[in-house]
């Protein structure tokens, strides 16, 4: 890949020290480093590499400290751990949306982020830079034969009519431990309630429960899974196995989550991390998609283009459910449905 090819130093390190729980961990760049900007991010490190390769040939004396962490370690990190991190980029907007309504992140302006649209930036604290949909990925093998399910109510008549071929062999975001899969679920809710009765179908069919959409995407590879639900669409489409599963976006309505950046309040590089966060709205917004990166520039007009795409719009309405009491309730309803004995 490019960022191989520019011979930047990639070392694998360990974060001993950390007790919220890290998935990965990379340094890209020069060792000896006059500057280096600490990310912590939900986003795996090759979708990332080709972005922050592009950022240290404009910045050759930077250095950039790469954490992967799950949404709900992310937050744990920024609020429990005082850890010290320049950049945070998460896919679970309300999540980030919290830290900034909390006034734990700082203030950003530049250029870059003045010509924004309103909907792809929120009190000049929180930064849109893709646009990704939630999809159904679905096994070419475990579905040869079936006609390919278009929306929810037509994966819901197939799953009842072939109950034995699909039993135990679906997979979806466990709401507990993921705050992505907790967002897409609860902004699928609120739009229809054929949510509810896909995931009692799911339910009563040994829906197995995951933590990432990378994993879930791996075993409908492998045909482990034969249905993938509310996955990133991004990640699917970026794999070199495509023929081995089908990626839909459901006609009848298809959630596009905003992943978003932040400088946490804390950060010790303010005037680095601002730079770090242009430098991927500039890479979202321009004409020319960067190549190996999974996220297409942005169209500002695809959402209002395509009716079925449903963006989640920033703001304090993604908080809603992030109140104590209802988002138990959400929760216990959603194990009453998936949790079936």
């Amino acid at each position: 890949m490019r960022y191989l090819i520019l011979a930047l130093a990639l070392l694998i390190v360990p974060l001993s020290a950390a007790s919220f729980e890290v998935e990965d961990h990379a340094r890209f760049g020069p060792s000896d480093a006059a500057q280096v900007v600490r990310v912590i991010s939900t986003g795996d490190i090759p979708v990332f590499s080709p972005a922050i390769a592009k950022f240290l040939e404009q910045n050759p004396d930077v250095a950039v400290d790469y954490t992967v962490a799950s949404s709900t370690q992310l937050m744990l990190a920024l609020t429990e751990d005082g850890a010290d991190f320049d950049v945070a980029i998460s896919s679970a907007m309300d999540l980030q949306t919290k830290l900034a309504n909390d006034g734990r992140t700082r203030r950003h302006q530049s250029a870059a982020t003045e010509t924004l649209p309103a909907w792809a930036r929120w009190r000049d604290n929180l930064f849109a830079f893709t646009q990704e949909p939630a999809a159904i990925v679905l096994s070419r093998s475990a579905f040869e034969g079936l006609e390919i399910p278009q929306t929810r109510q037509d994966l819901i008549a197939i799953l009842r009519q072939h109950p034995e071929r699909f039993r135990g062999r679906i997979g979806t975001y466990d709401l507990r431990a993921s705050g992505l899969g907790y967002l897409f679920a609860t902004q699928d809710a609120r739009t229809s309630e054929t949510f509810w009765r896909l995931t009692e179908v799911m339910g009563g069919l040994d829906a197995r429960l995951y933590c990432c959409s990378s994993q879930m995407i791996d075993d409908v590879a492998t045909g482990e899974l034969a249905v993938a639900y509310n996955v990133l669409g991004s990640y699917a489409k970026a794999r070199e196995d495509l023929t081995r599963f089908e990626v839909v976006l459901p006609a009848d309505f298809t959630t596009v989550m905003l992943r978003t950046a932040l400088i946490p309040a804390a950060s010790e590089q303010p005037e680095l991390a601002g730079r770090f966060i242009d430098h991927l709205l500039e890479v979202a917004w321009s004409e020319t998609p960067l190549e190996s990166y999974p996220f297409t520039p942005i169209n500002q007009n695809r959402g209002e283009a395509d009716a079925s795409l449903r963006r989640i719009r920033m703001g304090p309405g993604l908080l809603v459910y992030l109140d104590r009491f209802k988002k138990r309730s959400f929760l216990k309803e959603w194990e009453s449905a998936i949790l079936q004995p």
